[in-house]
């Protein structure tokens, strides 16, 4: 059997790997990366995987993720896992988590909340639940499902 390098490997930057099938472009949603970004950024959909079935995974050359964007990947691909590369090498290897609690990484979707008014609030939810995933706000307490979430995306 042959096997192939599906997606050439990069040598800085980042690799977010067992990201659930069909999520990716979610993903380069939630990192701002457009056509008209200036990294390579390479994405692969459906890949087969062990643990998953099929995956997708997304490389992103001469990038660190923030924390703030970390927190919003967990949201969507709790699962997945991110490689830091340096020269070719991963450095450093971890699972994303979803933190016990989000600030200004998802907007409340109720209407009333403080954090849609003109103050300047910073919406922050605690995690109520990880499977599935469900949030609540902090100053309305509202809470908000899956693909409620998903589709703030």
């Amino acid at each position: 059997m042959e096997t192939t390098l599906k997606i050439s490997k990069i040598k800085d930057g980042t690799v977010i790997d067992h990201i659930p099938a069909g999520k990716s472009l979610k993903v380069l949603s939630i990192l701002g990366i457009s056509e008209a970004g200036e990294s390579t950024v390479s994405v692969a959909m459906r890949v087969q995987s062990g643990q998953l079935g099929h995956k997708d995974v997304v490389k992103i050359e001469n990038r660190t993720l923030q924390k703030k964007e970390l927190d919003k990947l967990s949201l969507l691909a709790p699962n997945a896992s991110i490689s830091i590369i340096k020269n070719f090498e991963i450095v450093k290897k971890f699972n994303l988590s979803i933190p016990d609690a989000i600030s200004g990484v998802v907007e409340c979707q109720n209407q009333n909340c403080i954090t849609k008014t003109r103050e300047p609030v910073t919406s922050s939810f605690r995690i109520i639940s990880r499977k599935p995933i469900v949030i609540k706000c902090d100053f309305c307490e509202r809470t908000m499902n899956e693909p409620e979430i998903h589709q703030l995306f």
